[in-house]
């Protein structure tokens, strides 16, 4: 039986193997379409080139430059445009979403199934992607929702950006990723499947479990955060030995470890340890950002964040806002202290504190902080792809790479604020139908008049 098996293998294999050849000659060959614009950004040296014409031939680029089209192209002239690379966001979460409701934002995961988060996911990830933002590092999601979501869409079941994902963030009990201090008879307190670990060994494990389950990157809680009730915020959450055994783990595997960190102390504890970016920073120095800048280490600052915390800052909890008030007072001249030593910076905005769809907005507030609008372009591209480890395709318009492409209004150095507008976004060679700016400032407002409205329920049960 065993034989006959063998045999019956080979034999499939040989069928396929004659027809292989006549199978590729019936498929049709991919679409080749031209994009035209006015102008190119170059996220290779940050420069805009006139007369800017990107030759996509099925998912990747094959030309860029001054060159007509093809015989038989597709083209799509836009005018008075800027062609660039798909934005890159490197903070985000997605199956989350802003409320003013500050207990409905935390814990609707009590009130919804994974499928749900999923499925609402699903929409923030079109929204993120009609934005421009073609690739996303996701840091963080409960019920490894955010897997589900990368998974379906890599897939082709549903539609958004290319996902990084980091499954369950990894922190103390207590601490910032932890859950709050429900009774732990009527929630079940979480453990290292959920991140949460006490120790190195636990926490090698929480690492463990998370790449197991799908994990491309690992996320740590360095300090305590501003949205968590029960934490200071600047302390750290994690000891020297614990970011130590988590950066190794997460390392053997080729996954870059992202620290969610506000608290100076701590950020210098988790640059011993080897993570590869600090995220938010608010409360760093010159000091701990010049050791940055001679290790190598990242910072993504999620400028949009800060800011909208600060619209929100009166609908929150006492204390979070109190925290909210000091890390917003030090956070922009952090940043400005950032751009005078040199630190790497990446673009990333923590989607989800905010609507999502508004992403783009972080190009000018670094603009405003004293990036040229190049610098920033810069952030959100190339420098985004080599932190995420994607540069090989994404980040850069280049022959060869994957044709991710936005078109923006005008010369988008003349005004930053034309990334907010895009007139066209490309992802893996295909045109995204946008809404018009109308249905998309609409679906926004409409989404936060709904984050307005009571939750008695949830209200009740906490």
């Amino acid at each position: 039986m065993k034989f006959l098996k063998i045999i019956r293998a080979v034999s499939l294999a040989a069928l396929a193997l004659a027809l292989a050849p006549l199978a590729a000659a019936q498929s049709p060959a991919p679409e080749t379409v031209v994009l035209k614009a006015a102008h190119i950004f170059d996220a290779k040296d940050g420069t805009l080139k006139d007369g800017g014409v990107v030759v996509v031939q099925g998912e990747r680029i094959v030309s860029v430059g001054a060159a007509g089209a093809p015989a038989g192209a597709r083209v799509i002239d836009l005018g008075d445009a800027t062609l660039l690379p798909g934005y890159i966001d490197a903070h985000t979460h997605l199956t989350m979403q802003f409320s003013d409701n500050y207990y409905k934002m935390f814990h609707d995961d009590l009130l919804r199934f994974p499928a749900e988060d999923a499925l609402y996911g699903a929409l923030y990830a079109r929204r993120t992607l009609e934005a421009g933002f073609t690739t996303v590092r996701n840091v963080g999601a409960g019920d490894f929702t955010d897997i589900a979501l990368r998974n379906a869409i890599n897939a082709g079941i549903t539609e958004g950006p290319r996902m990084i994902t980091a499954a369950h963030g990894i922190g103390s009990p207590g601490g910032h990723f932890d859950n709050a201090s429900f009774p732990p008879d009527v929630v079940k307190p979480e453990g290292p499947i959920e991140g949460i670990c006490s120790g190195p060994e636990q926490c090698r494990l929480a690492v463990r479990y998370q790449m197991k389950w799908g994990a491309d990157v690992i996320k740590i809680a360095a300090s305590g955060g501003v949205l968590s009730e029960s934490d200071p915020v600047d302390v750290p959450q994690l000891t020297l030995e614990e970011m130590k055994a988590i950066v190794s783990e997460a390392h053997a595997w080729r996954r870059k470890v992202a620290a969610h960190c506000h608290g100076d102390a701590a950020a210098r504890l988790a640059i011993e340890a080897g993570v590869d970016s600090i995220e938010h920073g608010s409360f760093l120095t010159e000091d701990t950002l010049k050791l940055m800048k001679a290790k190598g280490v990242w910072l993504v600052p999620t400028r949009i964040t800060v800011e909208w915390v600060m619209k929100k800052v009166d609908t929150y909890p006492p204390k979070i806002a109190a925290k909210a008030r000091a890390a917003a007072a030090a956070h922009a001249n952090m940043m400005k202290t950032a751009l005078r030593v040199g630190v790497q910076i990446a673009l990333g905005t923590d989607a989800g504190v905010y609507p999502h769809g508004m992403n783009n907005q972080e190009f000018a507030a670094y603009v405003n902080l004293g990036m040229t609008p190049a610098q920033a372009l810069l952030s959100g591209t190339r420098d985004d792809a080599k932190l995420l480890g994607v540069e090989a395709d994404v980040g850069t318009l280049e022959a060869g790479k994957i044709a991710d492409v936005v078109a923006v209004p005008g010369n988008v150095l003349s005004d930053i604020h034309a990334t907010e507008h895009p007139l066209m976004v490309m992802h893996l060679g295909k045109v995204i139908p946008l809404p018009d700016a109308k249905a998309r400032a609409a679906a926004l407002a409409a989404d936060e008049a709904a984050e307005h409205l009571p939750v008695d329920l949830l209200e009740a049960f906490l």
